[in-house]
């Protein structure tokens, strides 16, 4: 008993210090945690209004703090802050200084404002503990920012500050936002803005019918990022740029009743966008009466990483060029088309890639369009964008004149905030870029702008809207097309250099596309009229698997690559030796070669539907290099025909040669697998043919000396003359019937077997009776 009791007083101490342990390590952590280093909250501007306040307007800032760290704040309050340095150039906007590296407590470019009777903070009085979110309204009377009245361009923002101690009281959080400042009375100037709005979506038509997903009708719903382009671009002047092979995949969907959506591994389900798709063709056909429209190269092709790949990869930009260059958007027949363009990044720009993407393809146009961001140069190389935006850009790889005509687009319209880490928030575009068109409309006389975003800049349309509509609220903002931009006068400047790093499709993805050009360029030199012949889905399908869209989604974009790849090659197979097979297997082909020279047939089936050229090489492999093969002519083969090779051989060497059998275009580009040869080859040496010349020899000696023989003996016994017919006996001469002459008989006396003389009367047939049954009979 006494030994339980000890147990369990022991347990119960046990316990009892485990607990104490657990009570003075509490505080400890929660000191950890109230001492942790730089604790931050996340402030956020949802409204700003107005955007571009004139002396004497409040402005009414709203916004959120979240607290993102670990540290409960008291007694926490938000207040508006200002930089008080007026900004009234362009160049003294963009050096406002981040601070990026500078932690928030030891940030001071944002005074706040210390009026505690204004309404210029809001204090909160529930502790802001992790995770917590509050929302915030500030209202800043004009006289509290403290500034002039002069129209400039102002750094404000929030500040949040709260206690993390009794004692020790921090700012744990800062945004800043831009604050045009106008005057009362309209600007002098005025700023022409040509918006240019992309419509473009990653490929997703795989073969006829067949596309890879539904997302290109799920964008063009109402809902989706081509809709609501497409929808703000109804309401208001801007400038298309579009990919025409996206506008033929629609096409597709809005004219097929029964278009594929592939569903996994050989299957395939019914799409459901048709009604969609279409009603987006007919409202963007619509707009095209008001909005001008430029074609990117079909398909949107990787314009800077094919002209680095160089040459294949050439191909492709030409093609895709042309393509554009000729393709009909279905207008009124009295419409000559419409212009086609480049659309690079500022990653993307340099002499070789203005080059490639500009020249050396079918039906150049005067008016095509380059657009190119400013950010492309660097920032004391920049070329000055008034009074015209348009310019000639020297490219020492260009044909004579050696430049490219481009539109360069204004990046800093659309750079956004101070603070990188909330600049491209819709808010904060659209107060940079009343900023921006601010200043230029202060000065008396005409500017002319262009905005292109940077592709992937606006997933949800949010952004674009919050520039839009920072055009209709701005009077000194007109709107144009693109085509009235081109028609200012021409700058020049030098290429920018090229990039230490390229933005793009990857090595890996250009080299699926090297591959796929490759075995694409051999179908189209194997058939007799490549012009013709090439099939247009293989040659767009070409084009597509090259689309700058494939950056952001490159295991969609091997998967669309190898469907393109293994489509060419299935055709390429239809082309092919007639060999023997073996359960399936092929056992190759076996000849035999007989003599120094021979020759032997190889048969070649054409299963398509085309007239090819097709040649064959007959190479050895290693372990023979006496075999020696007569050049071989190309066959014409109409679609689904044979035809027959004669290959002239020889070895010096008899027994078996190993060699391969290779079909090849008439450009020499190998067509399919190479095929076993095997050679049978019955060849002799020198002694062989000695002894073959001795046999010969012999043969015909011996021939020889037999005729010989045979034609002596003829001529010392002639063959006896054929026995005569004793039913029909030849007619005597005369002269035999008379006796013979002794004198006249070579020894001098008559023949012992001559007949006897016919006694007259005797008739024949007593003649005969008597010699019946005589000795001599």
């Amino acid at each position: 008993m006494f030994r339980r009791r000890l147990r369990l007083s022991a347990a119960a101490g046990a316990s009892l210090l485990i607990a104490a342990s657990a009570a003075a390590l509490a505080p400890a952590q929660a000191a950890a945690t109230a001492a942790e280093d730089n604790p931050m909250v996340d402030v956020t501007i949802d409204s700003f209004s107005p955007s571009t306040p004139a002396p004497g307007q409040a402005v009414t800032i709203t916004g959120r703090v979240t607290n993102t760290s670990q540290t409960t704040f008291e007694g926490s309050q938000a207040t508006a802050c200002i930089e008080r340095d007026r900004l009234s150039t362009a160049a003294q906007v963009a050096a406002i200084p981040t601070e990026a590296d500078v932690p928030v407590k030891d940030r001071n470019d944002c005074s706040g404002l210390t009026n505690p009777e204004a309404s210029t903070f809001q204090e909160f009085d529930a502790p802001l503990a992790p995770k917590d979110s509050v929302p915030f309204t500030l209202v800043v009377p004009w006289s509290e920012w403290k500034i002039s009245s002069e129209p400039g361009v102002y750094s404000v923002g929030v500040r949040f500050r709260g206690n993390v101690s009794k004692t020790d009281r921090t700012t744990a959080g800062l945004t800043r936002i831009l604050m045009p400042v106008i005057p009362k009375t309209p600007l002098p100037g005025r700023v022409n803005t040509a918006v240019v709005l992309p419509l473009t979506h990653r490929p997703t038509l795989l073969a006829d019918h067949l596309f890879a997903n539904d997302s290109l009708a799920e964008a063009m719903a109402p809902t989706g990022q081509l809709g609501r382009l497409l929808a703000l671009g109804q309401k208001r002047l801007v400038t298309w740029l579009v990919d025409p092979a996206m506008i033929d995949e629609a096409r597709t969907i809005a004219e097929s009743d029964s278009y594929k959506v592939a569903a996994g591994p050989g299957q395939t389900k019914a799409g459901t966008g048709r009604a969609i798709v279409k009603a987006w063709l007919e409202a963007f056909d619509k707009s095209r009466n008001v909005n001008p429209t430029v074609l990117l190269p079909y398909g949107d092709p990787d314009i800077a990483s094919l002209a680095a790949a160089g040459d294949a990869a050439d191909k492709i930009i030409s093609s895709a060029r042309s393509a554009s260059e000729r393709y009909n958007l279905r207008m009124p027949l009295s419409e000559q088309g419409n212009p086609s363009g480049l659309w690079l990044g500022d990653r993307q720009v340099d002499s070789k890639t203005l080059a490639a993407g500009s020249f050396g393809f079918a039906a150049q146009r005067d008016d095509d369009v380059n657009i190119l961001p400013s950010s492309a140069w660097a920032a004391n190389e920049r070329p000055k964008l008034q009074p015209s935006p348009v310019y000639k850009v020297l490219t020492p790889e260009a044909p004579a004149p050696k430049y490219v005509k481009a539109v360069i687009a204004d990046s800093a319209l659309l750079a956004g905030g101070p603070d990188p880490a909330s600049a491209k928030q819709p808010l904060q575009l659209q107060q940079r870029f009343a900023a921006e068109t601010s200043l230029l409309a202060g000065k008396a006389g005409t500017s002319t702008v262009v905005v292109v975003p940077p592709r992937g800049w606006d997933n949800d349309g949010l952004s674009t809207s919050a520039v839009l509509q920072t055009m209709s609220t701005s009077p000194w903002i007109t709107p144009v097309g693109i085509n009235q931009v081109t028609s200012l006068a021409a700058g020049q400047t030098k290429a920018p250099a090229a990039p230490a790093e390229t933005s793009g499709l990857s090595g890996g993805q250009l080299d699926k596309i090297r591959d796929l050009s490759s075995t694409t360029s051999t179908y189209e030199s194997l058939l007799s009229d490549p012009a013709a012949q090439t099939p247009l889905s293989m040659t767009q399908g070409l084009l597509r698997s090259a689309s700058l869209e494939w950056s952001a989604t490159p295991n969609e974009a091997q998967r669309f690559v190898n469907y393109q790849r293994n489509a060419v090659a299935a055709q390429l197979k239809k082309v092919h030796l007639v060999t023997n097979k073996s359960k399936g297997q092929h056992d190759g082909i076996k000849v035999n070669l007989s003599g120094s020279k021979g020759s032997f047939p190889l048969t070649v089936e054409n299963g398509l539907d085309v007239t090819i050229r097709v040649g064959l090489e007959v190479t050895a492999t290693g372990n023979r290099n006496d075999l020696k093969i007569a050049q071989l002519h190309t066959l014409l083969l109409p679609a689904g025909q044979k035809g027959t090779f004669q290959v002239k051989a020889s070895a010096e060497q008899n027994g078996v040669i190993n060699a391969t059998a290779q079909l090849v275009t008439a450009g020499k580009q190998p067509v399919g697998d190479s095929q076993p040869l095997v050679i049978q080859a019955a060849q002799y040496g020198s002694v062989g043919w000695i002894l073959v010349g001795a046999a010969v020899a012999l043969l015909f000696g011996t021939s020889i000396v037999r005729i010989y023989r045979r034609v002596r003996s003829e001529r010392r016994n002639p063959t006896p003359k054929p026995e005569a017919d004793a039913l029909h006996p030849e007619p005597l001469p005369l002269e035999d019937l008379g006796q013979d002459d002794p004198a006249t008989s070579p020894n001098g006396a008559s023949h012992s077997d001559a007949p006897a003389p016919l006694v007259p009367g005797q008739s024949d047939l007593e003649s005969l009776k008597e010699g019946v049954g005589t000795k001599d009979g």
